[in-house]
């Protein structure tokens, strides 16, 4: 297999410094000294069955996203990211973590960053296929966990070893208490008279590339045609009394296996299968966000353009199958139009959502993301 050009490879590391922003302007200082801003929206149109006041298809325009990204270097082991995020009120902070780049071995961040997990809620909604919050349904990390948009307080070691650095490892230790619904933070349980351990979420991750290398923190939910990928990981995250609600107590506990085959055909395109497994765990308290879940996906993109960019049509399907007995299930058929990777592209997406004991629901939305 040919290896990633060193323009790409030098793309992905500086996305894996700065979170994934591959797109903005960079100041320089000096040697090694800078400061990078940028940022990134997603606005959308979304008809929906039974969402209008009178029970017919609504027809909404929305602002799902609005991010301002800020970098910096001090040098070139010291460096620092500060990104928010409008969450549909008033912008908050997403982002603010130094960055301590030792080796491509050995880094260390500090600070509100994603912790761990899954391939989907690494690559979040601007680097996924399709992009949007899609995730909310097998992946649940970002959807009902976190500070805001899943993110945490804590310390992170991470690097990329082995063979052309094929083999990715984090591991961290952090606030904790995401697992979602019913939860109380640690003050909220003190003054409730709850008693708890004030234990650590520890969260890690590994992966093995076994084609090009994907160097960095952060991941990619596809490379639209530009890597060969073929890659597993494995992220799990535990807390002791990390399950906080006034009638009990107990721990969390979360794995996941997740797998990319993305493979370029010459002259035609490429191909991607994707899939993922979960199981969570609440200790049986909140039984609603305990339970197994899976998402399979597939998509080809071709090669020649059409106008400005070109066509990437996929399919998705995510199932989660609560402990309630209650299952949420979700197909998605959808196109992507690519002008410029994921700094610049529309998408349209039809998607039936079905849920136990409830009517389905099927939607459809177009989707602009530009970053800059």
């Amino acid at each position: 297999m040919m290896g990633l050009s060193k323009r790409r490879l030098l793309a992905i590391a500086v996305a894996a410094v700065t979170g994934n922003v591959w797109a903005g302007a960079t100041v320089n200082f000096g040697e090694a000294k800078s400061v990078s801003v940028g940022f990134g929206l997603r606005e959308s149109y979304t008809s929906a069955e039974n969402a209008a006041p009178d029970g017919g298809r609504s027809n909404d325009f929305n602002l799902d996203s609005g991010r301002l990204y800020f970098g910096a270097s001090l040098n070139k082991n010291i460096k620092g990211m500060f990104n928010t995020e409008w969450d549909g009120d008033k912008i908050r902070v997403l982002d603010a973590a130094g960055q301590f780049a030792i080796s491509p071995e050995l880094n260390i961040w500090a600070g509100r960053l994603l912790s761990p997990s899954d391939r989907a809620n690494m690559a979040g909604p601007y680097y996924s296929l399709g992009g949007g919050y899609w995730a909310g349904v097998a992946s649940r990390y970002g959807y009902n966990g976190g500070i805001f948009r899943g993110r945490d307080d804590g310390v992170v070691v991470w690097g990329n070893v082995g063979d052309g650095g094929r083999l990715g490892y984090s591991f961290g230790a952090f606030e904790g208490h995401t697992f979602g619904i019913g939860s109380l933070t640690q003050s909220q349980a003190k003054a409730a008279g709850i008693k708890a351990d004030d234990s650590l979420m520890y969260a890690g991750r590994v992966q093995y590339d076994f084609w090009d290398a994907e160097p960095g923190y952060y991941g990619t939910g596809n490379y639209l045609g530009q890597a060969d990928i073929l890659a597993i990981g494995v992220a799990g995250r535990y807390q002791k009394d990390g399950i906080l609600t006034v009638g009990a107590v107990g721990k969390y506990s979360s794995y996941n296996v997740d797998f990319l085959l993305e493979k370029r055909i010459k002259g035609a395109g490429a191909f991607a299968l994707e899939a993922a497994w979960y199981d969570y765990n609440t200790d049986d308290i909140v039984k609603s966000e305990q339970g197994k879940a899976y998402s399979a996906g597939a998509s080809y993109i071709f090669e020649d353009k059409a106008g400005w960019g070109r066509f990437q049509p996929f399919v998705r399907a995510q199932k989660f199958a609560a402990d309630t007995n209650i299952d949420t299930k979700q197909y998605d058929v959808g196109v992507n139009y690519i002008i410029e990777g994921y700094n610049a592209q529309v998408s349209a997406v039809y998607s039936k959502t079905r849920i136990t004991s409830v009517a389905d629901q099927d939607k459809f939305q177009i989707a602009l993301q530009l970053q800059y």
